[in-house]
């Protein structure tokens, strides 16, 4: 049956709507197959393509920026964190900086205001040891050798108070004797120039008998009865006995020296019992001192 000329244009022309539609529909599948958005399942149909009507292929699509997005944002983190950790570690290493400094600073003031460990010394009050006095054959007979002093100590001599002498107690000896040398004498509270003219002077804050310390014992040897003048003759070995009020204290000599008016160390607290027995020397001219050191051997308290 052969159509009109009407009819075969209306069927060219929907024949040529639906080749169309079908290469729409193709290129957007392979629009969507190229960016993911689908696949191919089955092939597809071989359908005659007209060559005058064949469709170009699509352009491919330029990478688009999300595409391109993630990859440079992971960078850029990467960057921050790194840039943070550096930040940190060098506010720490700025931190432990500064506690060194800190306590570098706390160690340098501490040094300065700290004060030396002081070692004790005892304290004597005479500068020179005690019995001196000019020779009695003298112009002017004897008296306190002032010439003895040094010459930069003499002020504070001068202006120092008189010790005070304490009470009696049972402690303080009252007795000295030295078979050796024949000596039996008193033992007064003190050493100055008036308590010596009474006979043997304990040095005030000397040691007691039998306890430990140095007991200090000082007579004249030429004036007021010449109650040391033998002191040069005593060895190691004899004895000497001092009596309290309650005891008598048996000590052993054990050495004796002759030593410069200054040599107070003699003075000095002990810790072993001990007493020191002091004159001047030699007789009639009193240039210098005899020191006698023993130590208690019997009638400890």
């Amino acid at each position: 049956m052969s159509l009109l000329p009407e009819e075969r244009s209306f069927h060219r022309l929907r024949q040529q709507m639906q080749e169309e539609t079908l290469r729409a529909r193709r290129a957007r599948l392979e629009r969507f197959r190229r960016t993911g958005r689908a696949f191919r399942v089955f092939p597809p149909p071989e359908t005659p393509v007209e060559p005058a009507a064949a469709v170009a292929p699509a352009p491919k699509p330029a990478a688009s920026s999300q595409a391109e997005e993630p990859p440079r944002r992971r960078a850029l983190a990467r960057l921050l964190f790194v840039l943070e950790a550096l930040a940190a570690l060098t506010m720490v290493v700025v931190v432990a900086q500064g506690v060194r400094a800190l306590q570098s600073i706390n160690r340098e003031a501490r040094a300065a205001l700290a004060q030396p460990t002081l070692t004790p010394t005892p304290w004597v009050q005479a500068v020179v040891l005690p019995g001196g006095h000019t020779p009695p054959t003298s112009p002017g007979g004897p008296r306190p050798n002032l010439e003895e002093i040094p010459p930069h100590l003499r002020p504070y001599v001068q202006v120092a108070a008189p010790i005070t002498v304490p009470t009696p107690s049972p402690g303080h000896p009252v007795r000295i004797r030295i078979p050796a040398i024949n000596v039996d004498a008193p033992v007064v509270l003190g050493d100055g120039w008036e308590q010596l003219k009474k006979g043997v002077g304990w040095h005030i804050g000397s040691g007691l008998p039998g306890q430990p310390g140095n007991v200090v014992l000082t007579a004249h040897n030429d004036i007021y009865g010449e109650i040391f003048r033998d002191l040069d003759q005593l060895r190691p070995g004899d004895k000497i006995y001092i009596h309290t009020a309650q005891q008598v204290f048996t000590y052993v000599v054990q050495e004796t020296h002759i030593v410069e008016p200054t040599a107070v160390e003699w003075m000095a607290p002990t810790e072993r019992p001990v007493t020191t027995l002091i004159s001047c020397y030699p007789y009639l001219v009193d240039t210098q001192r005899i020191i006698v050191r023993a130590i208690l051997v019997d009638g400890e308290a």
